[in-house]
């Protein structure tokens, strides 16, 4: 079970509301969806997904400006399907079938190299692309600016979200929606 939230910071402090991500199938997709709850153009917008305590994921959108992701738990949240989403922007595979298409596409190989050599490469290549590591993944300075350093991120314990809430004034907000 997943719990969505989304937090718009205004000049009167923060604005949260639950939200569902049954539409969301890729990461500009959660960051359209953000970027409708800021009540002004170019306000912070962080969504907050968690899933039953195994990993939780906060998007960060101002303004126009390209989705920062920082992701709890990338194993845990890569077998997900919306921590998928998270994960596979942070390691680089928005599409991991056109990067398979390029390897097989592409012998690597110069003139006069030998072709098992290039191969060995691609199969290094591939088993490395979208294996997300134990642990977290992505910008950990993400809520520095809003008082939570990547210290304490790293350092957050059973209620994630609530421990973040509160660090960044948003606690009761929070509770609001949960």
């Amino acid at each position: 079970m997943y719990f969505a939230a989304l937090l718009a910071r205004t000049e009167d402090g923060w604005e949260a509301s639950d939200t569902e991500l049954d539409d969301v199938e890729t990461l500009a997709d959660l960051a359209d969806l953000a970027r409708e709850a800021a009540a002004d153009e170019g306000e912070t917008v962080l969504v907050f997904i968690e899933q039953e305590d195994a990993w939780f994921g906060i998007v960060r959108v101002d303004g126009e400006d390209d989705p920062r992701v920082y992701v709890s738990d990338a194993a845990a949240a890569a077998r997900s399907s919306y921590g998928e989403i998270l994960t596979s922007e942070l390691l680089g595979d928005d599409d991991p079938d056109s990067e398979l298409d390029e390897l097989v596409n592409l012998d690597g190989t110069e003139d006069g190299e030998p072709e098992h050599a290039a191969d060995e490469d691609e199969d290094a290549a591939a088993g490395s692309a979208g294996i997300a590591p134990a642990g977290p993944l992505g910008e950990g300075r993400i809520l520095a600016d809003l008082g939570m350093p990547e210290r304490t991120l790293l350092a957050v314990t059973d209620d994630a979200l609530g421990e973040i809430a509160d660090a960044i004034g948003a606690s009761d907000i929070l509770e609001a929606v949960r």
